[in-house]
């Protein structure tokens, strides 16, 4: 059975992830953005990394940051509070890279703060709201986790990229 190793960036220690779906179910990769709390399922997530150069490209969506060279990969790398439509801020020294796998393609996301790896049981998960607005944003929510008396927004990173901006879909 083959392992992923997350790297934690509070500790430096890496945390071994199984590959087997039934051990990575209910488990979400929490992370904050501005003063909210997200999750993505650990099933995505290859690693998380440090914020290190990013080579911009031209004429790209606003929310698309560049490229990073990771040990010889060129991955793409998202802005996530720009691609949420929130202020951008600058990168400090607990700003990361989340590196996700979304059909057999890597992406970097850029988040504010890793927080911790969390179990979120599918009874503890409600329906994205529907609110009436022009924001597509709620597109991207998988749904609401509840843990305690918390509310996590989980995130749907099969959505987070549309074919039009990253060829990360997969499809031809």
């Amino acid at each position: 059975m083959e392992e992923t190793y997350v790297e934690s960036t509070d500790d430096g220690l890496f945390l071994a992830v199984d590959d087997d779906e039934n051990v990575q179910d209910n488990k979400y990769l929490l992370f904050n953005l501005g003063g909210e709390v997200y999750g993505i399922s650990i099933a995505h997530v290859t690693e998380i990394i440090e914020i290190q150069s990013i080579t911009a490209v031209p004429d790209i969506t606003g929310y698309l940051k560049g490229v990073i060279n990771l040990r010889g990969r060129i991955i793409p790398v998202m802005d996530l509070r720009l691609r949420f439509g929130m202020d951008g801020r600058e990168f400090d020294d607990r700003t990361c890279i989340v590196i996700v796998n979304i059909n057999d393609k890597s992406l970097g996301m850029i988040v504010d703060t890793v927080a911790e790896v969390q179990d979120i049981v599918a009874d503890n998960i409600e329906p994205p709201p529907s609110f009436k607005s022009d924001s597509t944003g709620n597109d991207f929510i998988q749904g609401l986790g509840k843990i305690e008396d918390r509310v996590v927004i989980l995130i749907d990173v099969e959505r987070i990229t549309n074919g039009q901006d990253l060829e990360i879909s997969g499809e031809e």
